[in-house]
């Protein structure tokens, strides 16, 4: 094998300890990047493990389906992620067929588990080069539960439109502290405007690198998750609570807006991004770590946000691994702490005050369901109905109740997927 291949099998490594973590539950791409320190790897290499990565789940399922038919048995875990990498490196990403062979079989052979198996690994990645490309089957991109229940929720047709999404690697989207300067870094980060002010750049790599990053000229934040922080219309002075608030996106929103910002967590850590990304924007909020649902405090605000802990089904655009995290039992469990998150959100808020519930989950427990049971318990709030084309939504994603249901096909581009409801404390 030549050197130059084989100067790349420690990212390739690297990548399979990611897919394993994601696929076996312990966690995400990001947070087993971190966990087992890979920063050993020079830059370029950890940018390609994660390439790998994540292009790998982002076609898991047409891959182990083309994978199924050539295999008799089922061979050990690493070997099946070894022809999994294998697979991406051959049709997904830019690295020659015989690379892509040659590195899974060498891989194979230095690891006692997959060693036996180094016949297969090649037999097998060179009849799946014979064949092509596995069909970026909609019906197969998601895991097979999910896709049902996005048929049941939405039809067949909007459920195979969702899950095409998948198969997309998305574009970075940007909100910025000081929108009256959109059009300026549009021209500096080769990007544009969309509506409700999101800037999506067409630039690529490291965003630390980019012009505005330093100077706390904006911050990274889907398209879709920028706009329920818009729908409670902060005024300068106006108090709000982000319950549930790191990594920080839609307080920094809050502030950016003028309103004196309480940013509340269970998670220390995460918090601690929550107070760099604010320092670095140069905005002020005061930081809670407590568990919202029993956050010991009398005041009550202008303004709530709970953005609660979901299945995250919605945010697969960027975060693949979640949609082979998940299980059907997350939803009704999460769901529950939902319903008691809203109830102490509800809580804080002032007499005339408003409150915008939203979750990245693409699941109507999480989301329409939440609505209706919460106004039953609550005859104190009422909904506040959306208009169209309020905060930058898609026409397509207003409900007739008045909810926004954001999928990820609304938007030229892809969204990530989130449900928001908006809610007025009347008594």
């Amino acid at each position: 094998m030549n050197q130059e291949l084989n100067d790349g099998l420690p990212a390739r490594e690297a990548a399979l300890t990611l897919i394993d973590a994601a696929l076996s539950r312990r966690g995400g791409i990001d947070e087993a990047a971190s966990a087992h320190g890979f920063r050993f790897l020079e830059p370029r290499e950890r940018a390609f493990a994660r390439a790998l990565a994540m292009a790998t789940l982002r076609r898991l399922g047409p891959i182990d389906r083309a994978l199924s038919a050539k295999l008799q048995k089922e061979p050990p875990p690493r070997v099946r992620n070894l022809l999994r990498l294998g697979v991406v490196q051959a049709f997904y990403l830019d690295v020659p067929a015989f690379a892509a062979v040659a590195t899974s079989v060498e891989m194979a052979g230095i690891n006692k588990t997959s060693r036996p198996f180094k016949g297969l690994v090649n037999a097998v990645l060179r009849g799946l080069l014979r064949d092509g490309p596995p069909s970026d089957d909609p019906e197969q991109l998601a895991p097979p539960w999910l896709f049902a229940r996005w048929s049941g929720a939405w039809g067949l047709e909007t459920a195979r439109a969702v899950a095409l999404e998948i198969a997309n690697e998305p574009a970075a989207d940007l909100s910025l502290k000081d929108p009256s300067l959109a059009e300026s870094w549009a021209a500096r980060l080769e990007g544009e405007i969309l509506p409700g002010g999101t800037l999506r750049a067409s630039r690529k790599g490291d965003v630390a690198a980019w012009p505005g990053f330093e100077e706390g000229g904006w911050w990274v934040q889907d398209a879709a998750a920028a706009i329920p922080a818009r729908l409670l219309n902060v005024k300068p002075g106006e108090t709000a609570v982000d319950l549930c608030a790191a990594p920080g996106g839609k307080s920094l929103q809050l502030a950016a807006a003028g309103a004196r910002v309480v940013a509340v967590d269970r998670s220390a850590a995460r918090l601690e991004r929550l107070a760099d990304n604010f320092k670095r924007m140069n905005l002020t909020a005061e930081v809670v770590a407590a568990d919202a649902a029993a956050w010991d405090d009398a005041r009550t605000f202008d303004a709530v946000l709970l953005d609660a802990p979901c299945s995250a089904t919605g945010t697969f655009r960027r975060h693949p691994d979640v949609l082979w995290a998940a299980r059907p039992g997350d939803v009704a469990s999460l769901a529950a702490v939902q319903s008691r998150l809203l109830d102490a959100a509800a809580d804080r808020i002032k007499v005339g005050g408003r409150l915008v519930y939203c979750v990245c989950s693409l699941e109507p427990e999480e989301g329409e369901a939440q609505v209706e049971a919460f106004l039953t318990r609550r005859p104190d709030m009422r909904l506040d109905p959306v208009t169209s084309g309020e905060a930058g939504a898609p026409a397509a994603s207003l409900t007739a109740r008045g909810t926004l249901r954001l999928l990820p096909h609304q938007l030229d581009g892809g969204q990530d997927g989130f449900f928001a409801a908006r809610f007025v404390r009347h008594g």
